[in-house]
């Protein structure tokens, strides 16, 4: 791969591009808007972040938004020390995102948990079904912390 080698190389081409980058320990912090997504997923690829460590979210009701946080990562020697997370909120009352699945296609799966956890759709993924929960589940998105389990009693007989 070619492009910056080192944690500083990239934060600053990321920065070139327009992103405020935060440094938090070993990660490279971007807060996105939704239109900004695709744009920085790409660049990441191109400066040898070949896939993704992880896709999860946030759910913000106080807000009325849904945090997605993308963890991007490098097999090459001078980018394994550190991650990039990408952090893009979208509206929680209509969560939609375009898959990157074409950018780091171990987005897949990661993708189709956070849209049944948390009810982000991502736009282009061609395999949105549950994953873990029954395919017959038609109860709001489990990990939304309006989310209620219904508690079952337990009955012990006495004689």
């Amino acid at each position: 791969m070619s492009g910056p080698s080192t944690r500083e190389e990239v934060k600053q081409a990321l920065e070139r591009l327009g992103f405020a980058v935060e440094e938090a320990r070993d990660v490279l912090r971007v807060r996105l808007e939704p239109a900004d997504l695709r744009k920085a997923a790409e660049e990441l690829l191109r400066l040898g972040f070949d896939h993704l460590a992880s896709v999860g979210g946030v759910d913000w009701p106080a807000e009325g938004k849904i945090e997605v946080v993308y963890h991007a990562e490098s097999y090459e020697p001078g980018k394994r020390s550190f991650l990039v997370e990408l952090r893009v909120k979208v509206p929680r009352d209509d969560p939609h995102l375009p898959s990157l699945i074409d950018v780091w296609p171990n987005a897949l799966l990661m993708e189709r948990e956070v849209w049944e956890m948390l009810g982000v759709t991502f736009e282009g993924n061609p395999d949105l079904r549950r994953l873990l929960l029954p395919p017959d589940w038609s109860g709001p998105p489990p990990l939304r912390k309006d989310f209620r389990v219904e508690e079952e009693g337990i009955y012990v007989e006495y004689e």
